[in-house]
């Protein structure tokens, strides 16, 4: 595992960071000394966003846009 001296981390923290996704964790160093060791997270599964996903789970009325107009006039005095 690469071992980096705390300048160098703060230098590269980009690059290092970017290596530890993919894969590479390192550990960060203090005059020669290991402080801490950076690695990945878990990432959890990405929820189903998808356009119609919902397709054929739900049902919309045939009357959807006209649902309860008699009451909606009502209740604004139309």
């Amino acid at each position: 595992m690469k071992t980096v001296n705390m300048h160098d981390a703060k230098t590269n923290l980009s690059r290092l960071v970017a290596a530890a996704v993919a894969g590479e964790p390192f550990i960060i160093a203090r005059a020669g000394k290991p402080l801490v060791k950076v690695e990945a997270l878990e990432q959890p599964e990405a929820p189903d966003s998808r356009l119609g996903m919902l397709k054929g789970k739900i049902q919309v009325p045939d009357d959807f846009d006209t649902m309860f107009e008699d009451e909606i006039a009502e209740m604004f005095g139309a």
